[in-house]
């Protein structure tokens, strides 16, 4: 159910548990993959509203 291929992406699971835990928020990948589809889906309905595609 991903927006954009995950060959696109420039933030991979591992890299977002890393940041996460070095801000206090510890994740497993499986969550981590979670947010990242959530947040990619949140960007790219942004993006799609901000230019009226």
């Amino acid at each position: 159910m991903n927006f954009i291929d995950s060959k696109l992406r420039q933030v991979t699971p591992e890299m977002a548990v890393q940041i996460l835990k070095e801000h206090g928020t510890k994740v497993t990948i499986e969550e981590a993959k979670v947010v990242l589809d959530f947040m990619y889906k949140i960007g790219k309905l942004s993006v799609d509203q901000y230019v009226k595609i």
